[in-house]
């Protein structure tokens, strides 16, 4: 910004809009402190969105079950940690091991990006996968564990964040730690910095994990070309892990897949060719750069290769050999295109050596209950706008579609159960109750009402 050239930008219009936070959250993680940087009130404005409403949402949340259950940091239950609580703990302590030292070694990057990332699991994978744990009724060691491990996650954070955003900072301190301990430290910034626990950190679990996220991810991007909504279940799942050592993931944590890609089981892949066909597509630019005359010949023979033994080859890393007048030629990963097909039956997502083959052929098991999930989400949405609690009993009226209302009625349990619905009627509303209507699926329905 130069005052010669005249685009100069008013700090305070931008911190008036996002915050004086967002501002330093930014200018600390976009770029190197030595070099050139873009500025725009736009640009801070996508740190409010991707990561201080991240934490502030995961915060809240917390808040909300927190005061709900009247839980507190010296809750005499124990908890019993799961693999889930034991890996974010893990991840914690390795982040503030990763950011001290880079503090230590004035790398500002280090200091915040790492934050950034765990902030980001913290929320879209811990919490999602934990949300079950908060919502139920009773308050068992499960339910401690979560509380716990979240509270321990927010607190490290203040301490972490100090430095970066002084103001959220001091707003997760003063709540989280100085309305429960009145002698506690009377600032965040008069706090002791966090120190790690080596014995916390668990890389295979940390490894493990992001194995499990990468491949969960991969299914979700299987649904997408699909064009399968995450509300309806499928059958089955099977996953090739290119990392033998990592393969025990699959079957560890199953339940975690299952859950999060919402199918009736996983496994691995008893082949990759299984659920996919491959194609190899040798690249003339970076061949034809290094081989010159000889690359049609190349190209030839390397398309001459059984390619499903060949593109295992190259997602795993390695190169593959061909021969060509009497020499043998290597060809490296980046030399090469590999492009997975689903076979009939399947829909398929890859990454390196990571695959995903979700079997797409549905019952009307599974249909029933993909549209009663989407009935489920009407009704919370309904609660949401009638300002009901989150604890709020209701009864709840509903006409539907044959089919929806067959689907309905055969998982009265499920939907009483998510929507705290102590009566499931089947008939339009009585009386001026909150009403909703929708189509969806080529179905109709109506729904009402009222706090039990």
């Amino acid at each position: 910004m130069s005052k010669s050239k005249g685009n100069v930008v008013d700090p305070w219009e931008v911190i008036k809009v996002h915050g004086a936070d967002a501002i330093r959250w930014y200018l600390y993680t976009s770029s190197p402190p030595s070099n050139e940087r873009r500025f725009s009130a736009d640009l801070v404005g996508e740190v409010v969105r991707n990561f201080t409403l991240t934490l502030w949402n995961t915060y809240s949340f917390f808040v909300t079950y927190a005061n709900l259950d009247k839980w507190t940091p010296d809750s005499p239950i124990i908890p019993q940690l799961s693999a889930l609580d034991n890996w974010l703990l893990s991840a914690l302590n390795a982040l503030v091991k990763d950011v001290t030292d880079a503090y230590e070694t004035y790398d500002v990057l280090g200091a915040t990006r790492p934050i950034e990332t765990f902030v980001d699991q913290l929320s879209n994978w811990y919490l999602r996968r934990s949300r079950r744990r908060f919502w139920k009724s009773e308050s068992d060691a499960d339910k401690a564990a979560a509380y716990y491990t979240l509270y321990q996650a927010l607190t490290t954070l203040s301490k972490l964040l100090a430095p970066t955003m002084p103001f959220i900072a001091e707003e997760l301190h003063q709540n989280l730690v100085r309305s429960f301990d009145p002698t506690a430290q009377l600032s965040v910034h008069l706090a002791d910095w966090p120190t790690f626990d080596q014995d916390l950190i668990d890389e295979k679990l940390n490894r493990a994990m992001n194995a499990v996220m990468r491949l969960a991810s991969l299914g979700h991007a299987a649904r997408n070309k699909a064009n399968i909504k995450v509300r309806q279940p499928l059958s089955e799942a099977a996953f090739a892990v290119g990392n033998a050592e990592e393969q025990f993931v699959v079957e560890e944590y199953s339940d975690i897949l299952e859950d999060e890609i919402n199918v009736k089981s996983v496994r691995l892949l008893g082949g990759a060719n299984e659920a996919v066909s491959y194609k190899i597509n040798p690249l003339p630019m970076q061949l034809g750069q290094k081989h010159k005359k000889l690359f049609p010949v190349i190209r030839q023979a390397i398309l001459n290769l059984p390619a499903d033994e060949a593109a295992k080859s190259l997602l795993d890393g390695n190169s593959i050999f061909v021969k060509v007048d009497g020499k043998t030629i290597e060809v490296l990963p980046g030399e090469v295109e590999v492009h997975a097909d689903a076979k009939e039956g399947f829909e398929v997502a890859s990454e390196g050596a990571y695959l995903a083959a979700l079997v797409t052929d549905l019952t009307q098991d599974l249909i029933d209950e993909g549209l009663v999930r989407e009935f489920v989400r009407r009704v919370q949405s309904l609660r949401k706008d009638a300002g009901l609690e989150i604890s709020d009993r209701i009864l709840l009226y509903f006409t539907a579609s044959e089919q929806l209302t067959a689907a309905a009625l055969k998982f009265a349990d499920y939907i009483k159960l998510e929507t705290l619905a102590t009566e499931m009627i089947n008939k339009a509303a009585p009386q001026d109750l909150p009403t909703a209507n929708d189509q969806f699926d080529n179905e109709t329905l109506t729904i009402s009402l009222k706090k039990a």
